[in-house]
């Protein structure tokens, strides 16, 4: 059996463990990176980046030239459960909000974790792993063609970015028994989509779904990724499949997605784990963060942004507090993610309230200040609760530019002006 001793395993090459690996790295932390799938592989997701996912990925360095679907979108069009529609605009001049395929964006990102000197293994599945005070004993397994082949990695310190279902949290005994995530969402994508498909990202607050809702989010290769998603519990599951007919139906719905939109592979369906703060963050030398922290928005679903957030703060905890890492990131989380999380559960309940939602949406379009400045809470241009916290309060918290101001990020043949950078 090979054997390897390094600084920091990484269990999981999504965007948590990709942005993990890539700190980790620029650190000077030996990093090993495993993931069981071979990338590029397809992830059921809405694909949206919020303003703060944006930034967080321009702040790792990544280009999003090398991902042939994204697309920067300027403008969202929100539809109420009585039928109003509100065009909410984005600041100019910076990106604020973008769509990417997860099976480009994550490729592309992990293979920036790789080119930033992280030891990559694809296709390697994590079977058991035995903790102690002083290291992580991993065992990592490989099926090659001819025979299945087996390593030890020996780590200071572990990251489980290895998504809802952890197999490093069920192995450690700190899964909850019977969670199944708190939404579920389904999705698929369209192609001969209509101009304001390939152009807007919409939002339909439909009465019978709340607080759940239905999306169609532009992709920059003319498609569009369309689906819905819906509280646990509010349906049964099993009843997505046979509610997506109809919901593409819907004649406001079809209207906008445009009679020709064609399927482009079938529907798929996955769980939404938002519960921050139910799980345990760590487990010894263990830190678990995205999906298998349960670390999703629970008001929107939007989890690509709070996956870079703990990946990078988990490595910033294990290389300032070594062996009270944990420590360190139970701190982090308890002050700059749970109070957001905690605001965003409370709103999510009042949004199955169809009156609520109505009102707040109009409140949302009284004028241009307004509708400007909902979108840009919406798309988490600061933090959820930033308004309850005084301790974060700073200079420009509420006017600060977006990301790629400096870069061509919409595939456009021109730079995007800073000039045009406030709102």
């Amino acid at each position: 059996m090979q054997r390897t001793e390094v600084d920091l395993l990484i269990i999981g090459g999504g965007p948590a463990g990709a942005a993990a690996a890539i700190v980790a790295n620029d650190a000077g932390l030996k990093t090993v990176v495993v993931d069981k799938a071979h990338f590029p592989r397809d992830k059921c997701c809405g694909d949206g980046l919020t303003a703060n996912a944006l930034r967080q990925l321009e702040k790792l360095g990544f280009d999003p030239s090398t991902v042939p679907s994204w697309k920067v979108v300027n403008e969202v069009v929100v539809s109420a459960p009585s039928g109003r529609n509100v065009t909410l605009p984005l600041p100019s001049g910076s990106v604020f909000s973008a769509v990417a395929r997860r099976a480009e964006l994550d490729d592309e990102l992990l293979k920036l974790a790789a080119a930033r000197g992280a030891d990559v293994r694809q296709n390697h599945e994590l079977i058991k792993i035995e903790p102690n005070d002083a290291a992580v004993v991993a065992t990592v397994a490989t099926q090659s063609d001819s025979e299945r082949q087996e390593m030890e990695i020996k780590a200071k310190h572990v990251i489980a970015a290895d998504g809802m279902w952890s197999p490093t949290r069920k192995m450690l005994g700190t899964n909850l028994e019977g969670y199944r995530g708190d939404w579920h969402a389904f999705r698929q994508y369209f192609t001969n989509v209509s101009p304001q498909a390939q152009s807007q990202l919409m939002v339909w607050f439909e009465p019978d779904l709340l607080p759940g809702y239905v999306w169609s989010f532009p992709l920059g290769d003319g498609g569009a990724n369309v689906g819905f998603g819906i509280l646990r519990g509010s349906k049964p599951i099993q009843a997505m499949k046979t509610l997506w007919p109809d919901i593409l139906a819907r004649p406001h719905i079809s209207a906008a997605i445009g009679e020709a939109a064609t399927p482009e592979a079938p529907h798929r369906a996955w769980p939404i784990p938002a519960r921050l703060g139910a799980l345990e963050p760590t487990s010894g030398r263990v830190l678990f963060v995205g999906d298998a922290l349960a670390a999703t928005d629970p008001m929107t679903g939007e989890g690509i942004g709070q996956a870079l957030d703990t990946g990078m703060a988990a490595v910033e905890a294990i290389r300032t507090g070594s062996s009270q890492a944990d420590v360190h990131y139970r701190k982090w989380l308890d002050h700059n993610m749970q109070p957001d999380h905690n605001l965003a559960a409370t709103l999510s309940g009042l949004l199955g309230k169809q009156r609520w939602v109505d009102l707040s949406l109009a409140a949302a379009d009284f004028s241009g200040w307004t509708r400007r400045n909902f979108a840009r809470w919406l798309f988490e241009d600061y933090p959820r609760a930033a308004l309850f916290t005084p301790r974060r309060w700073r200079r420009g918290l509420f006017s600060s530019p977006g990301a790629y101001g400096n870069a061509d990020s919409s595939n456009e043949e021109t730079p995007i002006p800073l000039s045009n950078q406030l709102p």
